[in-house]
């Protein structure tokens, strides 16, 4: 009887962690618009998507809306808009001009120091792992980002961009990897106090918000002289529709359930399969295979997620 009720409520680590690689392989797609889109400016990227997923999410939830909102309260209205500024708007202006700026490899990667900067925020969490107990992981995970930026300021493949210019793209993309961080730690904790709200529901309700946002953002955006042809047009909102079905929609309803399933520690583990899905995305895309110092740091990225998880599935044992 003593065995059975830590059992009964611990969350499946299998679940949460296929939800994570799920989202992964979704929102690695985003990466590659950037590299599609090239003559529209991030702002316009960022502002299409949201706008396509706020009008899905609306007509998804219109037949139920009263329910879906019934659970809502003012402060958790203000806790989305915050959620969708940080993890939406400002992360994905800052990703698309990182992107076409440092190149796809070097977003992808710098993207993929979140699983250090939300399992250290996540470390302050009741019940989350020591550091100490992830200093080696963490330690392999830094050791790729180093790999990439070195390999970034190299000059490979970056568009024939200037060493100014792609430093602006890397420090867009540590920007990104700030705003995310904050978006993941404040979603994973608004969730775990909203337990009557769904993953799904979450999701959409974001989008909603994401979209009124964009809507607002949509003037700047659009008003500049630039000039598109009628097929750059039909392009831009193809992909963001794609983007906003398969990344935004199910993309963030998979990534709430692993929120909900897995301490904050594995949940910061699981964003490096955006990372790995987005460099596999970007070579078929560029048709190449990764330089050896890329293939180094993916091997660093996918060793730390490994070595973290083992650690959590040791500690589930030991408390089983």
């Amino acid at each position: 009887m003593p065995d059975s009720s830590p059992k009964r409520s611990s969350p499946p680590l299998a679940a949460g962690i296929g939800s994570g690689i799920a989202a992964g392989a979704l929102w690695g797609l985003v990466f590659l618009a950037p590299q599609l889109l090239g003559d529209f400016t991030p702002l316009q990227l960022s502002v299409s998507r949201y706008l396509a997923y706020g009008l899905i999410a609306a007509l998804v939830l219109a037949p139920r809306w009263r329910a879906a909102i019934a659970p809502m309260q003012a402060s958790d209205w203000w806790t989305l808009a915050r959620l969708s500024l940080l993890g939406n708007l400002i992360y994905y202006v800052l990703l698309g001009a990182a992107v076409q700026w440092a190149g796809g490899a070097a977003a992808s990667l710098i993207i993929g120091l979140l699983p250090v900067s939300v399992t250290l925020v996540g470390s302050r969490s009741a019940g989350a792992l020591r550091l100490s107990a992830l200093a080696m992981p963490l330690g392999l995970c830094l050791l790729g980002v180093a790999l990439v930026g070195v390999q970034a300021l190299a000059g490979a493949h970056q568009g024939g961009h200037d060493l100014a210019t792609r430093m602006a793209g890397l420090a867009c993309a540590f920007g990104a990897l700030l705003s995310w961080t904050a978006y993941s730690v404040g979603n994973a904790r608004w969730l775990s106090r909203r337990p009557q709200i769904s993953s799904q529901d979450g999701s959409l309700l974001t989008g909603v918000v994401t979209g009124a946002l964009a809507l607002l953002a949509a003037a700047p955006a659009f008003a500049s002289g630039a000039s598109h042809t009628l097929d750059a047009w039909v392009r831009l909102w193809g992909i963001a529709a794609v983007l906003a079905l398969f990344a935004s929609v199910i993309g963030n309803a998979l990534w709430n359930r692993s929120s909900r399933l897995l301490p904050l520690t594995l949940v910061g583990q699981m964003i490096v399969f955006e990372t790995v899905f987005a460099l596999l995305y970007g070579f078929l895309w560029e048709q190449r295979w990764p330089h050896l110092l890329e293939a180094l740091a993916i091997a660093c990225l996918l060793a730390g997620v490994y070595g973290c998880t083992a650690a959590h599935v040791a500690q589930r044992r030991r408390q089983a």
